[in-house]
């Protein structure tokens, strides 16, 4: 695979799962808003639901943002606690998501700084970030092509390890996550235009990380 295949013409979509259905995501925001209701009023079992609806999408964004199973499990422990502590705080007119994941960067921030160690700790999630998942892909059908995509999300996500916190955040609320410029700026509590500066960058530094490291290794993946 060449690197202009790879990343010259890039798009961070390669690297995630396809996204929810609009329709799909209104019945989502209607469910959990009567859920958040109830949880207010002290039902235990509705937050519980609510973890549900939501601990998959939290434990996505830790593990992309902290770099590792061990470190995403305990943010997202800690998300939950917050989210528990601080729920009588959301105003329903937001976007419970958006809400969420505020204190989901909050979180991932406060452990960046006290784990120095991320760039080292690094490690693939591609299944699980199991030392078995090519061989797991190996068994699969079209075994060349989902060895290449996993290593093309690999490396994407080797890329993204280098990125600064902001615009780590910012690509993966943006492109992985689906929120338009305006709500990201929200969600980090900054401008829209320093939010598509910060985007802007990240696919600069992360269409260089590929090409340097393909360049390495003779331009191709496979």
């Amino acid at each position: 695979m060449s690197t202009e295949a790879t990343c010259g013409a890039y798009e961070f979509a390669v690297a995630v799962e396809e996204r929810v259905p609009v329709n799909a995501l209104t019945r989502q925001q209607t469910s959990l808003a009567l859920l958040i209701e109830s949880a207010l009023a002290g039902d235990r079992a509705a937050f519980e639901q609510i973890m549900i609806h939501s601990e998959q999408k939290v434990m996505r964004m830790t593990w992309r943002m902290l770099g590792n199973e061990a470190d995403a499990r305990d943010a997202t422990q800690e998300v939950f606690l917050r989210v528990y502590k601080y729920l009588g705080r959301f105003d329903q007119d937001q976007d419970f998501f958006a809400w969420l994941y505020q204190i989901t960067l909050n979180v991932c921030r406060s452990m960046s700084k006290k784990r120095q160690q991320y760039n080292a700790q690094f490690t693939s999630i591609v299944d699980g970030g199991s030392k078995d998942g090519f061989e797991m892909l190996a068994q699969q059908p079209d075994t060349e092509e989902a060895l290449m995509r996993a290593q093309r999300r690999e490396l994407i996500l080797k890329a993204m390890a280098t990125l600064p916190h902001k615009e780590r955040a910012a690509i993966l609320l943006r492109d992985l996550e689906g929120f338009d410029t305006d709500e990201v700026a929200r969600i980090l509590s900054s401008s829209s235009t320093t939010v598509r500066s910060q985007i802007s960058s990240a696919r600069k530094k992360i269409k260089l990380y590929c090409e340097r490291y393909l360049k390495q290794r003779g331009a191709t993946l496979v």
